[in-house]
């Protein structure tokens, strides 16, 4: 079973990033975190995304496709990264997830991804 964790950012969180003094430590422990769950056979990929200034809403639904900047939530939290992970069942997803949160410093998510 495949699972999403997404990281969730947050303006406290960017600005430490911005000022140094949680970067590199962090960065630290992501990268261990990653080894780890590539030599378990968790490892399916990741990723970091840019800030949610960087965001662009594409919208098709009407009759021609509206373009707005940034993300369309209005939300202190954003989506800040993500780990597509490979688990046998939920139990050993969310112990994955919780050492994912201690390794990004930051709350995640955990979604089961559909299998067709």
């Amino acid at each position: 079973m495949q699972y999403l964790i997404s990281v969730i950012d947050d303006d406290v969180s960017k600005a430490a990033d911005c000022d140094g003094s949680a970067g590199s430590a962090e960065a630290t422990a992501i990268d261990e975190f990653n080894e780890q769950l590539q030599a378990q056979g968790h490892w399916v990929f990741a990723g970091a995304l840019g800030g949610s200034d960087t965001a662009t809403m594409v919208d098709n639904r009407g009759d021609t496709p509206m373009v707005t900047d940034g993300p369309f939530p209005e939300s202190k939290e954003f989506l800040g990264g993500f780990w597509i992970i490979e688990a046998a069942d939920l139990d050993i997803a969310l112990r994955i997830a919780g050492d994912g949160s201690k390794a990004c410093n930051r709350k995640v998510e955990i979604w089961p991804v559909l299998q067709e």
